[in-house]
């Protein structure tokens, strides 16, 4: 569950419509997957230019997630 709020804590900060944002984790013994989801008009802000926001933040959660043993991936959906 940490890395789940971890990933909507960093998007609420960087979106306009932050009662938009849904985060869902499906999570394995030793693998999640993060998917993102925001409103149409923030998709940009997350994503970032070239990708810079979202890799930032797959770094983070792979740094958190591996020091909790575990392996995530974050998926932003549109």
């Amino acid at each position: 569950m940490p890395l789940k709020e971890l990933i909507r804590a960093i998007a609420i900060e960087l979106v306009d419509h932050p009662d938009k944002v849904e985060v869902t984790e499906i999570a394995s013994e030793k693998n999640s997957l993060i998917e993102l989801r925001v409103a149409k008009e923030d998709i940009g802000k997350v994503i970032g230019k070239d990708g810079r926001t979202a890799q930032s933040m797959r770094t983070i959660l792979t740094a958190v997630s591996t020091k909790l043993g575990k392996r995530a991936h974050l998926d932003i959906i549109d």
